[in-house]
Formats: C-alpha cells, structure tokens, sequence
C-alpha cells in the first residue's frame, strides 16, 4: 500500500514537476546567454551599478562585479527563479497530501484503504524531496548546457554544488508547510502562511543589509543562508548554511507527521 500511495503521489506531483522545471531550465538558460555580453562588458555594467546606492546593490546580491560567474548566478538565478519555482511547489506539494484533499473530501478515501496516515504522508513527503531535486538539477543543467553552447566560461562543478543548497532551501519551505497543512488543514491558510512569511523574509533580509543597526535580522530570513556568491567564485561549499535548512525540513516533516498522526480530521 505505501508504494501504491507513492506512485499515486508521483503522478499527481508529474505535471506541477514538469512546467516547473521548464520554467527553471530555461529561466536559468536565458541568463546563460547574456553572461558572455555582461562579463565582456563588465566594467561598464559596474559602472551603470555606481549610479544606484550601495546598499540597494548590496541588497540584491549585487556585492561585486557581474562579470564575476558567482555576482551574476546569485543576482539573476539564485536570488529570484529559485525562490519562486522552491516556494510554488514546497506551497503546492506540501498542501496538497492533507489540506487540499480535506478541503475536497478526498481524504478519506485513501485512509480508508489499509494504508496508516504516517505512511500516507510519509509518501508524500518523498515526493516533495524527488520533486525539489529533479527542479534544481533542471535549473542548474539549463544554465550548465546553453552556457557551454555560448561558451560563457562557467565552472561546471561549482554550479552542479548549487544543487544540494537550493533543494535544502526548498525543502525547508516544504517541510514547514506540510506542518501548517496538518494544523490547519487548510490550503489557502497553510498556502497564505507560508508566502507571507517567505515575503516578510526577504523583506527583512534586505533591510538587515541595508540598515547595519538590524542586520540582527537576517539571521531569521532563510534567504540569508541561501547566497550562492562564494560557493561558485570561491568553491567554499555553505555546510552551515545547509545544515540550517535540512534541520528545519526535517522538524517540519517529523512534526506533521506526529500531528497527523493524532488528528482529528473532523475538526
């Protein structure tokens, strides 16, 4: 019964998968493109940014030059496709399992089958893990093969290490909302919630760097542990960083899967 719940969940997840990672390959293959034009014309780009206070570029991951392949991979990919496309299907996967199919009366069929409710959502939740990592790989391979057709330079090995930090990053959005699922059971309310929060972080990630009296901040944003920069340029791997994710993700399963377990689906 739990593959049986697992195959079900892949292919409700197949077409979400698909468009998402389409959108992130070629996102991510559209900025290969114009890195050759902006490394070539670095210095001008540099000086174009010199007109824009510090902090505004400081803000955006722009805290070097975007010639250089870690600036550019950060202010372009890391800091904006990723996030969206993390959030979309951590919010879409991780609700969908429990409040979206309470939402439509659906729940109670498969829990009527002999499968138990932590299997059920233990599925689930496998899924979401597959699912981050086919979308990061996707991003990553489209910037990987368009910048080797435009022979843009990029360090292939330093880009493929982006892949373990940025499915940490949106498992961590997945875990806490499979939590916020389970609690409220509600998918606009988990939905609502988690965006929300994702917003009010990468608010307070830009005003900690903006305003040195709260950079206090950013130490609860989670776009703070996620900052490419060093990893592509410099090859310092963010163990720290993905540490801080994969401890949230697992808490947020490892509770709604507790909770689950216990609750009262008529409430």
């Amino acid at each position: 019964m739990i593959g049986t719940a697992f195959r079900m969940e892949l292919r409700r997840s197949r077409t979400l998968a698909f468009w998402l990672a389409v959108i992130a390959a070629a996102y991510a293959g559209t900025m290969a493109i114009f890195y050759p034009i902006m490394k070539e014309n670095a210095a001008l780009f540099d000086e174009y940014l010199e007109i824009f206070p510090k902090e505004f570029a400081t803000a955006f991951g722009m805290t070097g030059s975007l010639g250089d392949q870690g600036v550019f991979f950060t202010t372009y990919i890391g800091s904006y496709v990723w996030p969206i496309v993390a959030a979309l299907a951590g919010i879409l996967l991780a609700t969908r399992p429990v409040a979206a199919d309470h939402d439509r009366g659906f729940l109670d069929l498969p829990l009527s089958t002999p499968i138990a409710r932590v299997p059920y959502l233990g599925s689930a939740i496998a899924v979401q893990v597959i699912v981050m990592v086919v979308l990061a790989t996707a991003m990553m391979a489209g910037a990987i093969v368009v910048g080797a057709i435009v022979e843009a330079g990029f360090d292939d090995g330093r880009l493929l290490l982006v892949i373990p930090s940025a499915v940490a990053f949106g498992c961590a959005i997945a875990g806490v909302t499979s939590l916020l699922a389970v609690l409220t059971l509600s998918r606009g309310m988990a939905g609502g919630i988690t965006a929300g929060v994702l917003l009010a972080m990468y608010l307070a990630n830009i005003v900690a760097q903006i305003e040195p009296d709260v950079e206090w901040l950013a130490t609860f944003s989670a776009f703070h542990y996620f900052d490419t920069t060093a990893l592509i340029d410099e090859g310092v791997f963010p163990w720290a960083d993905l540490s801080v994710f994969v401890i949230v993700a697992v808490a947020g399963w490892v509770a709604s899967l507790l909770v689950f377990h216990r609750r009262d689906l008529a409430a």
